[in-house]
């Protein structure tokens, strides 16, 4: 029988869960090189992105679409459904809800990734971290829930074109022209950007030497959020290098521009595994594009915490 997960079920798996999930599956030996590349389809009105993966014995894909006019008809921009199979009969085990699927995991490899600095910078911060974030969508929300889960957060400022409209999750929110953006950066701990901008959307420079930047709002050769500036100050930590120089648009142009060195880029992997070690002389960038793998490994763990019993021959 085929198990519906709904919202409620997925996030239930948590922040912390979907954390230690992420770092589990690399330090076990998952090799995020060897994952099945996304399919992205240009549709009439977005995009239509395939991912599927296999690993530890189960077969996953999500189905996910991206529609930029939507927010204008006060729809999502992101809708998915996620097919989890036991990869033996390969018979369907679940269906997931998707966007809670890509809501929760995202930021989990966001955090995952740079939770060493993470950690680091919590440590010597008196009074909690100080956050600014460009973007207000769930993406945005769910990296301060995910960093929130992790350390202690004195100040949040959300920065977007519009600004405005107040936020639960955040003690400001500025329009991104706002001279006081600057300052705050300035001062920040950890900056997140979660946009659909399709250039830079912060000054480089601004940034200081310890900081953290969590960068996934683009996964497009031709997007970036961050400029080349920061990318050639920072250690900048990809969730694999094969998928970085496809379809990261903020390593790729970094790249062209000379001001970055692929062969400098870390992996998740490595340092999960203590292979590499950010200096802390310099800002942290986790630049992540999304694999089918992550989906995968929160998928499964979502599932099982659900309660729902292993298909075939994979009952216990």
């Amino acid at each position: 029988m085929t198990e519906l997960l709904d919202a409620e079920q997925v996030f239930a798996l948590g922040p912390v869960g979907a954390v230690r999930t992420i770092r589990d599956a690399l330090a076990a030996g998952l090799d995020p090189e060897s994952d099945i590349p996304r399919a992205i389809a240009p549709l009439t009105h977005g995009q239509g992105l395939f991912m599927p993966s296999e690993a530890d014995g189960w077969f996953g894909v999500k189905v996910a679409t991206v529609a930029p006019g939507n927010a204008a008809l006060g729809l999502d921009r992101i809708n998915a459904t996620y097919l989890l199979h036991d990869s033996r009969t390969l018979r369907p085990a679940a269906i997931l809800d998707g966007v809670a699927l890509t809501t929760l995991r995202t930021p989990a490899v966001s955090v995952a990734g740079g939770l060493d600095r993470l950690r680091e910078l919590a440590g010597s911060a008196a009074d909690g971290l100080r956050l600014v974030v460009f973007g207000a969508g769930p993406q945005a929300e769910w990296h301060v829930r995910t960093i929130r889960a992790h350390a202690p957060v004195t100040d949040v400022t959300a920065v977007t074109r519009r600004g405005g409209t107040p936020l639960a999750w955040a003690d400001r929110h500025l329009t991104a022209d706002d001279a006081a953006v600057a300052g705050h950066l300035r001062a920040a701990d950890v900056i997140v950007t979660a946009t659909s901008a399709r250039t830079p959307v912060l000054d480089g420079r601004l940034v200081r030497d310890m900081a953290l930047v969590l960068a996934v709002g683009s996964h497009e050769p031709s997007v970036r959020e961050l400029d080349g500036t920061l990318m050639a100050r920072a250690t900048v930590v990809v969730d694999s290098r094969a998928s970085a120089l496809r379809e990261a648009g903020d390593v790729i142009q970094a790249v062209a521009e000379g001001a970055l060195d692929p062969d400098a880029l870390v992996t998740m992997a490595d340092l999960v595994r203590s292979r590499a070690a950010p200096p802390g002389d310099r800002p942290t960038v986790v630049k992540t594009c999304g694999m089918g793998w992550q989906d995968l490994v929160v998928a499964v763990a979502a599932y099982r915490r659900a309660g729902a019993s292993r298909p075939g021959a994979r009952a216990e």
